[in-house]
């Protein structure tokens, strides 16, 4: 299998690119933090259950997943980098519907615009990243990623500091950073515009030799059932601290609602850190690798959750959330470098995968605690990480010498 081969046409990596497309992901990501973040009062107000709160983050990741791919394999043909900010506008109706809901019904709905914001965001950006990498696509990748870690980590601190003490209407402020990242997203498509026009005469993505095009067409499509299986296995773990570990903390060791909201932004904030980490790592050491250290490394720590008191409970979720942020930026890349000539569409569907897989598992988690309980759903999602086992079954991925 050869290795990639990338073309002259850049030497560095286009921060300024990236940094902009970090930052518009953090307000994108911002904005669809404040969900789960506001789930109990939300919980209080409409009188829910642990099933009816997962239906809502069904209705939010499943609208995005169902997109994405569709949007991905469109953009391919003709890429369209304004679209982000109409994607922006679908979110602003959302996050003004979820201000002023008068029923759980429209509170469905207008999660589901939120979703639907960002199945436009993610194909297009993604390409936009990966243009901009001069071949260092896990630092590109990381770069962009951190933006949407920072952004998801800031929720839980806003509702615990806006959205918990004035209300459900309070999220209406919250259209200033929509406004403001149309603005920059404006910006930044304009930029890769100019940048794709001065690549053009230099090279094309069809310069670029990539492992995946030595493959047979079966070998790629078994690499990629692995690849969504670990995906899979990622999500649906964190997808129970996402929608549940404030309810976990809550009802286990008895803590409020704010202070269970800012272990949320801890777990949430150190993942923005593994991204970087791991994207860096994953240019040096090959992908498989990554994604093996990721999810089997979290093994251990999420054995030991349910055992833990308070303390080293806060502590072992952090190490979960470093050690398992970098495997979507490696899955997502090692996915890409199998079909290179379809960025958008593999970038659309393995995003739109990560929310709907976490929106699947978060229903069913919800219906299951339910049953069970919550803290019976720690116990039993912690075996998710051993499937991470499969990464042996990969293809040999390119490994920089």
């Amino acid at each position: 299998m050869s290795s990639i081969t990338l073309s002259p046409a850049a030497s560095r990596p286009l921060m300024p690119v990236l940094a902009a497309l970090s930052l518009a992901h953090m307000l994108n990501d911002l904005i669809q933090s404040m969900i789960p973040a506001i789930y109990p009062l939300i919980k209080e107000t409409y009188r829910l259950d642990f099933a009816e709160i997962g239906l809502i983050t069904l209705a939010f990741q499943v609208t995005s997943s169902l997109l994405q791919p569709v949007l991905g394999y469109v953009t391919d043909r003709r890429p369209w980098p304004y679209a982000m900010v109409a994607g922006m506008v679908s979110t602003l109706c959302g996050l003004i519907g979820l201000a002023f809901s008068v029923s759980y019904p429209m509170v469905l709905v207008s999660a589901a615009l939120v979703g639907l914001g960002s199945a436009v965001f993610h194909p297009e950006a993604t390409r936009m990243a990966r243009h901009a990498s001069a071949g260092r696509q896990g630092l590109a990748q990381g770069v962009f990623q951190i933006g949407g870690h920072a952004g998801y980590a800031a929720g839980p601190l806003i509702a615990a500091a806006l959205v918990v003490p004035r209300g459900q209407q309070s999220l209406a402020w919250l259209s200033i950073v929509a406004l403001a990242a149309m603005v920059l997203m404006t910006w930044t498509a304009g930029r890769y515009v100019a940048l794709r026009r001065e690549q053009a005469a230099a090279e094309s993505d069809e310069t670029q030799t990539v492992q995946g095009a030595a493959l047979p067409t079966r070998h790629v499509l078994f690499a990629m059932a692995i690849l969504i299986v670990l995906l899979f296995s990622k999500n649906a773990y964190s997808a129970v601290f996402q929608s549940y570990y404030t309810f976990y903390l809550i009802e286990r060791f008895g803590v409020t609602l704010q202070a269970s909201q800012v272990m949320l932004f801890a777990y949430l904030v150190v993942g923005a850190l593994g991204v970087i980490i791991g994207g860096m790592i994953g240019d040096r050491i090959g992908r498989d690798r990554v994604i093996w250290l990721s999810i089997v490394g979290a093994l251990p720590f999420a054995l030991a959750l349910p055992y833990a008191d308070l303390f080293w409970t806060g502590v072992i979720a952090v190490m979960i959330s470093l050690i398992m942020a970098s495997a979507f930026s490696a899955i997502l890349i090692f996915a890409i470098d199998l079909v290179p000539h379809r960025v958008g569409l593999v970038g659309g569907l393995f995003y739109g995968l990560a929310f709907g897989l976490g929106g699947i598992a978060a229903a069913g988690l919800g219906a299951i605690a339910d049953r069970v309980g919550i803290i019976q759903v720690f116990s039993i999602c912690a075996w998710l990480p051993a499937m991470g086992l499969l990464t042996f079954l990969l293809p040999r991925a390119n490994r920089p010498a």
